[in-house]
């Protein structure tokens, strides 16, 4: 690993990361899993949420390679899959079965995909060409603290906001996130098309 931080590449990774996690914009949907009683564990989703990434940044072309699925294909998988979540967000229905041990939500879809997800790992791929091994980490432990804070104080963003506030938000980040979702999937979409020419 290089060792040599750079708090402008950690700058830059952080930001990066932020918005394609966006940790705040998927306040709704963490509501939401609480409101139905489904537990999350705001340390193990942080924490795994690290470990998955940090293991990706090291070997994700690796695996992709071993199953011989391109980056491009991967993200289009993964946008289907962020944008059926968009879809209960914004028509209040589920697609996304529960069907994890006690009916918890933190692995999926907290975890999976919605903060280690394909838009994550494909940027994680090109900032690995870009910056230092060391000053994405970084970046990625920063985020996963605020993630942690925003999971830890869930209840006090409810009282904040109150539940019209919730509703409204839950609509409005899901039409965000379907939005997200359709950008992945077209920009990678075509380079799979080029690819076949």
């Amino acid at each position: 690993m290089d060792f040599q931080f750079d708090l402008t590449q950690i700058v830059s990774a952080f930001v990066v990361l932020f918005a394609i996690i966006d940790v705040l914009g998927s306040i709704p949907l963490f509501l939401s899993f609480k409101g139905d009683n489904r537990s999350v564990n705001p340390l193990q989703a942080s924490l795994y949420s690290f470990i998955i990434l940090v293991a990706f940044l090291y070997a994700g072309r690796l695996v992709l390679n071993l199953f011989h699925v391109d980056v491009s294909s991967f993200a289009v998988a993964g946008s289907l899959v962020i944008f059926i979540i968009s879809i209960e967000m914004i028509f209040g229905i589920e697609v996304f079965k529960n069907d994890a041990p006690g009916g918890s939500r933190t692995l999926v879809p907290i975890v999976f995909p919605l903060i280690a997800g394909p838009g994550t790992f494909t940027a994680l791929l090109s900032m690995r060409a870009e910056y230092a091994t060391a000053n994405i980490i970084t970046a990625l432990f920063l985020n996963m603290a605020i993630v942690y804070i925003v999971l830890r104080y869930l209840d006090a963003v409810h009282r904040l906001m109150g539940f019209g506030g919730v509703y409204v938000m839950r609509k409005f980040f899901g039409i965000i996130l379907m939005a997200i979702a359709v950008r992945l999937f077209t920009a990678n979409i075509h380079t799979l098309f080029r690819s076949l020419e």
